[in-house]
């Protein structure tokens, strides 16, 4: 009796968990929407946001109407299931925890798909394609492997979705990235067309991917835990989904490293994805070990990935999505083949006669390793025939990609009237001013201010306006000059006697190159340099004394130092008092 009791009970806790993790698996389309907003640009963030709030929205749709009948559905010669109304015809004994479990992954599939397709898709378009991977490509593919389709009957085996759900949603990525086309700039091209070069396009929001991938590894718990049904099994699950994307990102974090000379953020933020996709399938039949290896070649394989495709094929992926979903996801299908192990709580790999196989790595030969490459090769072929046949159509009929127009102008405005996704915030890249190197021709030869002669120290910090003397003896003087430099040139200011000015920070194309930064293995050519304006209006102070006081405080001995504007000034109004002319800069000066 008491074995009874405990049976039902764990039975009840683990059908909990299994809702808490398809919750968890819910939780992840923001953690999606964040990582690739983060990695776009800040005028497509509404539109991006909107795609992954109608990748569920329209899947639940499509997922009733038919996508869960093909998917769990009765099996019809092991390639589909059969389509059914259950959910309407028969709630009261309907299977209500699979259809939600199945729903939340079925969305997650389509939603791959929207981050290589960032910035220049058309919304209904996208909306069209969405839906079709959500009704009809991914439901019959999982029915193959989760349903009782043919591949499962092989012994083919895919835990929670590095094939069904990864690789699916990474090939419909590449394939769709290449039939829209780059962005506009991406690839520069000679008169025969090759591409010359590769430009790099910064995410705007570095903190919002990170949070992203954080709310993505979170989900992942669930991701791949929810179908665990033992203690033991959901221990060493949580397990190797915890050490294969950490060694995954250590191993991208050493490698750009070495190759680029700085440990690169955003590629260390896809490793850590890599990894977990990577483990996705293998999560529950490898050990410790496995989950090591699995890791590291995840965080080499998305580095390459993201080289392959901006170098030799030429797609444009702003966020990385095939070399994360695509290539791990292949990765860790075959992983099963090569790291599969009984030792492992719960191991039940057999094949269709129910004799027990294990990975190559672990005695069992090449049998497992070869199921698995076949299941990934029919699910390859599936996903890219009918996927392409989809976008082919869509570009046909309502087209897939918004004008250039469009483009340019960002497709929060252009698709969904929203001035920005970021009214009411000032955003303002600051970044990269203390470590900016300079040209070698810019190089003046005096780096001192007072053995420097007139003509270095015009080079240097040139006066672009000479002061004119007017009757009202009052000037303007604007200074536009690196940000780092602001907190001296304000203390030169007050110490001068100069109390009240004004700054702004602007960004300003300079002569100055970058130092060599890259930004996913691309290097950045920086022509816009963040920098601040800085205005004062004096009469009692001689401008030339102000002039003289920034000159000395900017100069290092580069061009580049800054640029000082001076304006003569007719008059001056103090809007509070009435006064005019010197009297109203009394307090200024």
């Amino acid at each position: 009796m008491s074995e009874e009791i405990m049976s039902t009970i764990d039975a009840s806790v683990f059908g909990v968990w299994f809702l808490i993790g398809a919750a968890l698996v819910f939780w992840m389309q923001a953690g999606f929407a964040m990582c690739e907003a983060g990695f776009t640009r800040a005028k497509n963030t509404g539109n991006i946001i909107m795609k992954n709030l109608m990748d569920f929205c329209i899947g639940t749709v499509v997922f009733i109407l038919i996508g869960f009948g093909l998917l769990l559905g009765e099996d019809l010669m092991g390639f589909i299931g059969k389509p059914g109304f259950d959910i309407f015809t028969n709630y009261a004994n309907f299977d209500w925890s699979n259809f939600v479990f199945n729903l939340v992954f079925c969305a997650t599939t389509a939603t791959i798909v929207s981050g290589s397709m960032a910035e220049r898709t058309k919304f209904i378009s996208y909306c069209v394609y969405s839906a079709v991977i959500s009704a009809i490509i991914y439901p019959i593919e999982a029915h193959w492997t989760w349903g009782g389709g043919f591949l499962a009957q092989m012994g083919f085996h895919d835990f929670a979705g590095s094939t069904c759900i990864h690789m699916v949603g990474g090939i419909s990525a590449m394939i769709g990235a290449a039939i829209l086309g780059a962005r506009i700039g991406k690839f520069e091209r000679d008169a025969s067309g090759k591409v010359i070069k590769v430009n790099a396009f910064p995410g705007h929001n570095l903190t919002a991917a990170a949070l992203g991938v954080f709310i993505l590894w979170l989900g992942w718990y669930g991701f791949n835990g929810a179908a665990c049904t033992s203690i033991e099994q959901l221990g060493s699950v949580f397990v190797t989904t915890t050490i294969a994307p950490a060694l995954a990102t250590v191993t991208c974090m050493i490698f750009t490293w070495l190759k680029y000379g700085k440990p690169d953020v955003s590629m260390c933020l896809n490793a850590s994805l890599a990894g977990l996709v990577a483990i996705t399938a293998p999560c529950d039949v490898t050990d410790a070990f496995g989950a090591i290896v699995i890791g590291i070649v995840a965080g080499l394989l998305v580095c390459f990935g993201v080289w392959l495709l901006d170098y030799k094929l030429h797609i444009d992926d702003p966020v990385g999505a095939v070399a994360v979903h695509c290539l791990n996801g292949i990765w860790g299908t075959l992983a099963v083949g090569l790291f599969a192990t009984n030792s492992a709580p719960g191991y039940s790999i057999a094949d269709a006669s129910g004799n027990e196989m294990v990975g190559l790595f672990y005695g069992g030969g090449f049998k497992l390793l070869g199921i698995q490459l076949v299941g990934f090769a029919a699910v390859a072929i599936w996903t890219a025939a009918t996927i392409t046949i989809t976008f082919l159509v869509i570009k046909a009929v309502l087209g897939l990609r918004v004008s250039e127009e469009e483009e340019i102008t960002g497709l929060d405005a252009t698709e969904h009237g929203l001035a920005s996704a970021y009214s009411g915030f000032a955003l303002m890249d600051i970044s990269n001013t203390l470590n900016m190197d300079v040209n070698e021709n810019t190089d003046l030869g005096a780096s001192d201010y007072d053995t420097a002669s007139e003509f270095q120290k015009n080079a240097s910090v040139p006066v672009v306006t000479a002061p004119v003397k007017t009757d009202s003896a009052i000037h303007k003087v604007v200074i536009v000059t690196k940000l780092s430099r602001y907190d001296k040139l304000r203390k030169a200011m007050n110490d001068l006697g100069v109390t009240g000015m004004t700054v702004t920070q602007v960004m300003g194309c300079g002569v100055q190159k970058g130092s060599g930064q890259k930004y996913r293995g691309v290097e950045m050519d920086v022509t816009l340099l963040p920098k601040i304006k800085l205005e004062v209006v004096v009469s009692k102070i001689p401008v030339e004394d102000v002039i003289e006081a920034a000159k000395r405080t900017l100069y290092t001995g580069k061009i580049g130092d800054g640029k000082i504007f001076v304006y003569s000034i007719d008059n001056v109004v103090k809007i509070r008092t009435g006064e005019e002319g010197v009297l109203a800069l009394a307090d200024a000066e």
